[in-house]
Order: structure tokens, then C-alpha cells, then sequence
């Protein structure tokens, strides 16, 4: 009776097929996971400047809701919009906002990141007036746009809208 000869094992060509699906199998998911990567990223850089417009603003509102003595471009009301707005903190310190530099600022010093670019800050301010004839509780809108960078050149816009209204009243009988 014959001997069969059985060899077990995988040839050349099967081992080599299989390496190569192995790579290319790797290489997309490699791929895939760098591009994860990338997208959180950009996810964080945005989470991070939203984050820091948003601590300059709840600054700039709470100083405001507390404050006292409103005054928009140097003289009380700006119902047209101004650049510069001071009040007078809790303190009786003056605090004064305005757009530097592609910044937010609070008496010339920085609020936001530098990497965050303020293109326009504008404050509307009403019933800022002390007079006898004054029957509006003071408010402010700070509207401010700008750009946060998400890496790799690329950037995305913003515009945002708060407000802020005197806590104590300062109406007039």
C-alpha cells in the first residue's frame, strides 16, 4: 500500500496573501485612528478658546451687574454702540473694557487668550444717566466676534450676544 505523504502547513503564496491583508488592514486603521486624532484635536482647541470667551464675558457681566456709575465712550448712554465702556466696581474701583490688540481688556491688561482673535466688541448701554429724570434701570449688551483657531490654518467665526442689568436700582421717583 502507497504512503501518502501529507504536509501540513501554508505555502509561500498563502503566507504572503495573508501578510498583505494583515498591512492593508492595518494601514486603514492606522488611517483612521490618526484622523481621531486630528478631529479631537480641533475639538479641544475650540472647546479651550470657547471656554476663554466665556470666562471674559462672566467677568465683564458680573463686574457690570454689581457695579455702578455706567459709563459707555466716556459719556453714560451709547444706544448706537460704543467701544469702551467703565464702571465703577464694588470696590469703587473703575474698571474700564475695551478691544486691544485682537483682546478683550480690562484696564489695559489682557482677558482673553491671545490665540482667540476679538475682531469687534461693541457695548450698548441704557439708562446710564444719574439724573432726576432717570427712570430706566441700567443695562448693558456687549456683543463681541472673532475667530478661535482649530489647527492647521483653519479657524472658525463667531458672534456672541450677553447682557447685563445693574442689581441695585438706580431708577429715579
Amino acid at each position: 500500500m502507497p504512503m501518502k505523504n501529507h504536509r501540513r502547513g501554508y505555502t509561500l503564496v498563502e503566507l504572503i496573501v495573508a501578510v498583505g491583508l494583515f498591512a492593508l488592514v492595518m494601514m486603514l486603521a492606522s488611517g483612521a485612528y490618526l484622523m481621531m486624532i486630528a478631529i479631537n484635536r480641533q475639538a479641544q482647541g475650540l472647546a479651550t478658546g470657547v471656554d476663554n470667551i466665556a470666562f471674559a464675558l462672566e467677568t465683564m457681566t458680573r463686574t457690570i451687574r454689581t457695579g455702578t456709575h455706567y459709563s459707555c465712550n466716556s459719556g453714560g448712554d451709547c444706544t448706537n454702540g460704543g467701544t469702551t465702556f467703565s464702571v465703577v466696581n464694588v470696590n469703587g474701583t473703575t474698571m474700564s473694557y475695551a478691544l486691544s490688540g485682537g483682546s478683550i481688556t480690562q484696564n489695559g491688561s489682557p482677558l482673553t487668550d491671545p490665540s482667540v482673535i476679538i475682531s469687534s466688541l461693541t457695548f450698548y448701554a441704557f439708562g446710564t444717566q444719574t439724573a432726576p429724570t432717570d427712570y430706566q434701570q441700567a443695562r448693558t449688551i456687549i456683543i463681541a466676534s472673532g475667530s478661535i483657531p482649530t489647527g492647521h490654518g483653519k479657524s472658525v467665526s463667531f458672534t456672541i450676544e450677553t447682557g447685563a442689568t445693574m442689581r441695585g436700582t438706580d431708577i429715579r421717583p
